[in-house]
C-alpha cells in the first residue's frame, strides 16, 4: 500500500486503507429499511403522471384535455405551451463535440414537453396531476393527442444517408456533429505501407439501463421562502442543484436537492429530465408537493439508453505484428434529443481510450453523431471507454489470427513499457504509471491458460466447442472536478464526513471512513457520511467516471490536514505547551519528545464541554474544504474468459472467468471486487443478451423484461480475481478508480472467447443463441 498516512491503533489497522471492510450501508438496506425515492412522501402531496407519445415521429396537431379534466381527482393538466409561457428553461447538454470543419455541433433546443413534433415513442407531450396516482393515470389515458405520423429512422448509419427522415428541421442529414480526430495523411500513409490490415464492422448495441430503482421524485415549491425542494435519486446533489436552477430559471440558492438511498444509475440519473420542471410548475400553482414515480415500462421509454455505436474499424500492422495505426469510421446514435453528455461517448470517449495500453503511433476516429427517432442516449457505465477497448481488442485478436501470430505475443510486443512512463498517447493523454505486460502475465497464470488445450479437448469429448478470449484494457477516468471535503465533530461524539460525490450503490461510506480512520485515527464506527443534501455542500462533482475515491478521498485527506493544524493549536492549550511543540500521529496529539498527549476524540470532547480557549485559538475542529481537481487516472487490467458453445443450439456458457486489475492503491478490496463483478455481469449482458430493438416505424419491440433479456445468476460463473497494483502519481491516494473497469474488460474478453470457439467467425454483440447458431451454419 502506498498512501500518505499510516495507522497504529488496533481499530485503525482493522479498518485502515487496504482492509476488506463490509459496507456500512448494508445492514439497513438488507433489512428493507433503506429510503429510496419512492419511499419519500410529503403531507398533502398530489400525483403526477406523464402523457407520452405513442408515435415515434410526427407533427402534433392538437392535444384534447377536456374529458380528462372532468375526471375524478384531477387537479390540473398542462402541456408544453403552458410550461413555455411560464418561462422554464431548456434541457441542456454539457459536453460539446467539435466538428471536423471547426464549427460548433448542432444543439437543437429541447424543452420539457414537445410542442411541435414528437421524436420518439415516449416523448412527453403533457402531464396530469391528481389527488392519487390511480386517478392521474386514468386521466392521462383520457388525454387525446392528435399526431400526424411521419416516417421514422432508428439506426444512426441509416439516419446519415441521403433521403432519411429528418428528426430536426434545422439539423440537415440528422448529423449533430461530424467529428474527426487524427492526422489523416499520416494515418493513410501508415495503412498504405502496412504489411497487413485487419478490418471489422463492430457494433456496440443499444442498452436499456435497467437500474434497480426506476426514477421517482417529489417536488415542492415553498411560497413563503421562495425555495424549490426536490427529493430524487441522482448522481450528485450539488451538480443537480445547479442544473435544476437553470431549468427552473432561478438562482441556485433557491434550490435544495435531497437524496436518500439510490438504487443504481450507471450514468442514467446524472441530469434533469423532462418530468421535473412540470412537477414544480404544478406545485407552485397548487401550493402543495407533487410526486411522480415511473413504472418499469415507462423507464424503458423515458430513461436515457446506453451505447449504440456502429464503426468500421481497421488496424494496420507491419510484418512482425507491430501496430502502425488504428482507424475508426462510423456512427453514434443520439436518439431523439441531446442528453447532457450524449454526443461525447462515440466521439471524444472513444478517441481518448482507443490507444489503450499499446504503443499505437497513430489513431484516427471519424464519427457522425446522429439524431434518430429513438429514446435519447446518455452515459452508461464507462461512457465510451468500454466501447473503445472493445474495438481495439477485437481488432487485435482478429489480426493475430489472420497473421498467424500468437495473440498473447502480439499484445506483449505492442505494450507500452514501464520505463516509457510517463507516456503520451496518440490521442494526447499522458499515462503516469502501469506495468501492462506483468499484469497480463499474472492474469494468464491465474487463469491457467497453459491448461486450456486440455480443457478444450475435454469439452470436445462432450460435443461442445470451447474458446478463450483476452481483454486487455485501460480507461481514462472522468474529467476532474472540484470536490468538497467536510469534517464535522458532532455533539454526540460522532464525526461526519460531508462530500459532494453520491453513493448510488458503490459503498462510499465504508471507503471514505477508512481513509479518515487511517488519516486521523478516528474510530471507524463513529464516522457518518452526508452526501445527499445540497444545502450542506459548497462543491461537488458528483459520482461518475470512476473518480469518487480520487476526488472525495483526496478532499478528505486535505481536510484532515486542516483538522490537524487546528488541533495542534487547541492541543497546545490543553497540554499547556507551545503549538510548535505538538505533533500528531495515530489519532493523538503529543508534546515532542514526551509521552504527554491527548487523543483527537478526547480533544473534541473537551471542546464540547466548554474548554476555555485564548483569543486566536479555534473553538472547533470542524473543517469545510474544497479539493481542487486532480488529473485523470488510468485503471487497467486483463480479463480472460472461457466459453463453451452447444453447436446444436448456439447456446453459450461462460465456464471460466479471470480478471486481474491495476487500480492503484486499493482502499477496500471487498468493494473493488463487488464493483468489478457488477461491471463484468453488465458487460456479459451486453455481449450475450441485451439489445434494444425497434420496428421500422420506431416502435420499441423490447419494451419490458418479457422481451429484453438481462443476465441472471446462472448466466455467470464464479470469478477469479487478482491485483497487480501500481499506485497512480496523479492523486495523493495513489488510487486509479474501479467502478467501470468490469465492462471494459468483459466486452472484449467474452466476445473474443465466443469468436475463438467459432473458429474465428466474426459476429457482433449480442451473441444470442440464434446469431451463434447461424454463424455455425456458415
Amino acid at each position: 500500500m502506498n498512501a500518505p498516512f499510516a495507522a497504529d491503533s488496533l481499530d485503525s489497522i482493522k479498518f485502515a486503507v487496504g482492509q476488506p471492510v463490509p459496507r456500512n450501508e448494508d445492514p439497513t438496506l438488507l433489512k428493507g429499511e433503506g429510503r429510496y425515492s419512492d419511499d419519500v412522501n410529503m403531507p398533502n402531496q398530489a400525483w403526477c403522471v406523464m402523457v407520452r407519445s405513442q408515435v415515434a415521429h410526427g407533427i402534433i396537431k392538437g392535444i384534447d384535455t377536456e374529458e380528462a379534466r372532468r375526471m375524478p381527482g384531477v387537479l390540473g393538466i398542462w402541456t408544453g405551451a403552458d410550461l413555455n409561457a411560464a418561462g422554464y428553461g431548456a434541457l441542456k447538454t454539457v459536453m460539446m463535440v467539435p466538428q471536423r470543419d471547426g464549427s460548433p455541433m448542432k444543439t437543437p433546443t429541447r424543452y420539457s414537453l414537445a410542442t411541435d413534433k414528437v421524436r420518439f415513442v415516449g416523448d412527453p407531450v403533457a402531464f396530469v396531476v391528481a389527488e392519487t396516482q390511480a386517478q392521474a393515470k386514468d386521466a392521462a389515458e383520457a388525454v387525446a393527442v392528435d399526431i400526424e405520423a411521419l416516417p421514422a429512422v432508428t439506426e444512426a448509419r441509416e439516419a446519415a444517408q441521403p433521403g432519411a427522415p429528418e428528426v430536426f428541421d434545422d439539423v440537415p442529414g440528422n448529423v449533430c456533429a461530424d467529428y474527426h480526430y487524427g492526422d489523416t495523411p499520416k494515418v493513410d500513409e501508415a495503412f498504405a505501407k502496412a504489411a497487413h490490415v485487419t478490418r471489422l464492422r463492430l457494433i456496440s448495441n443499444r442498452i436499456v439501463v435497467c437500474a434497480m430503482e426506476p426514477r421517482s421524485a417529489v417536488a415542492f415549491y415553498d411560497k413563503e421562502t421562495d425555495r424549490y425542494t426536490f427529493q430524487a435519486g441522482n448522481q450528485g446533489a450539488f451538480g443537480l442543484k445547479n442544473q435544476m436552477a437553470q431549468l427552473l430559471g432561478v438562482k441556485p440558492a433557491q434550490v435544495r436537492i435531497l437524496t436518500g438511498n439510490v438504487g443504481g444509475s450507471f450514468g442514467m440519473k446524472g441530469s434533469p429530465y423532462p418530468e421535473y420542471a412540470g412537477m414544480f410548475h404544478a406545485s407552485k400553482l397548487l401550493g402543495r408537493p407533487v410526486k411522480w414515480t415511473d413504472e418499469r415500462s415507462g423507464s424503458f421509454l423515458s430513461d436515457q439508453h446506453g451505447r449504440d455505436h456502429d464503426f468500421d474499424a481497421e488496424l494496420a500492422l507491419d510484418k512482425d505484428g507491430t501496430f502502425l495505426a488504428v482507424r475508426l469510421v462510423g456512427y453514434a446514435n443520439l436518439g431523439g434529443y441531446l442528453s447532457n453528455v450524449g454526443a461525447a461517448m462515440g466521439a471524444l470517449g472513444v478517441t481518448r481510450n482507443l490507444a489503450a495500453i499499446y504503443r499505437t503511433p497513430l489513431i484516427s476516429v471519424s464519427t457522425k453523431v446522429c439524431f434518430t427517432n429513438t429514446s435519447p442516449i446518455g452515459a452508461y457505465r464507462g461512457a465510451g471507454r468500454p466501447e473503445a477497448n472493445y474495438f481495439m481488442e477485437r481488432l487485435i485478436a482478429t489480426a493475430a489470427r489472420e497473421m498467424g501470430i500468437d495473440q498473447v505475443e502480439m499484445r506483449r510486443r505492442n505494450h507500452i513499457k514501464p520505463e516509457e512512463m510517463p507516456y503520451k498517447t496518440a490521442s494526447g493523454t499522458v499515462y503516469d504509471s502501469g506495468e501492462f505486460t506483468a499484469l497480463l502475465d499474472k492474469a494468464l497464470e491465474l487463469a491457467d491458460v497453459d491448461g486450456f488445450a486440455a480443457r478444450k479437448e475435454e469439452s470436445k469429448a462432450r460435443g461442445k466447442l470451447r474458446g478463450i478470449g483476452i481483454g486487455d484494457y485501460l480507461e481514462v477516468t472522468a474529467p476532474p472536478m472540484n470536490e468538497m471535503g467536510g469534517i464535522r465533530f458532532e455533539p454526540n461524539g460522532d464525526v461526519t464526513i460531508i462530500t459532494g460525490t453520491l453513493d448510488y450503490g458503490q459503498g462510499h461510506w465504508s471507503a471514505f471512513a477508512q481513509v479518515l480512520t487511517t488519516k486521523l485515527g478516528i474510530p471507524f464506527k463513529k464516522i457518518k457520511l452526508i452526501q445527499g443534501d445540497s444545502d450542506l455542500l459548497i462543491a461537488g462533482g458528483g459520482t461518475g467516471g470512476s473518480k469518487s475515491i480520487m476526488a472525495s478521498g483526496a478532499a478528505i485527506i486535505e481536510a484532515s490536514d486542516k483538522v490537524i493544524d487546528k488541533g495542534r493549536l487547541i492541543a497546545g492549550v490543553a497540554l499547556e505547551a507551545s503549538a510548535a511543540d505538538i505533533e500528531f500521529n495515530a489519532g493523538r496529539f503529543t508534546i515532542v519528545g514526551t509521552d504527554r498527549g491527548i487523543g483527537i476524540m478526547e480533544l473534541a470532547e473537551k471542546l464540547r464541554s466548554g474548554m476555555k480557549l485564548p483569543e486566536g485559538v479555534p473553538d472547533s475542529l470542524d473543517v469545510s474544504h474544497v479539493h481542487e481537481a486532480a488529473p485523470s487516472a488510468y485503471p487497467n487490467g486483463t480479463h480472460v474468459c472461457e466459453v463453451e458453445i452447444d453447436p446444436d443450439t448456439g447456446i453459450v456458457d461462460i465456464v471460466k472467468y479471470t480478471m486481474v486489475g491495476d487500480f492503484g492503491t486499493v482502499i477496500n478490496p471487498l468493494l473493488v471486487e463487488g464493483q468489478s463483478h457488477g461491471g463484468v455481469v453488465q458487460g456479459i449482458g451486453q455481449a450475450m443478451l441485451e439489445h434494444v430493438v425497434y420496428s421500422e416505424e420506431g416502435q420499441p419491440l423490447t419494451g419490458s423484461f418479457t422481451d429484453y433479456a438481462l443476465p441472471r445468476a446462472d448466466d455467470v460463473p464464479f470469478f477469479a480475481m487478482g491485483y497487480h497494483s501500481v499506485p497512480a502519481t496523479t492523486n495523493v491516494l495513489g488510487a486509479k478508480g474501479c467502478g467501470e473497469a468490469g465492462c471494459a474488460g468483459s466486452l472484449p474478453s467474452v466476445m473474443n472467447a465466443i469468436v475463438d470457439a467459432l473458429g474465428g467467425k466474426h459476429i457482433n454483440m449480442p451473441a444470442t443463441p440464434e446469431r451463434v447458431w447461424e454463424a455455425l451454419q456458415g
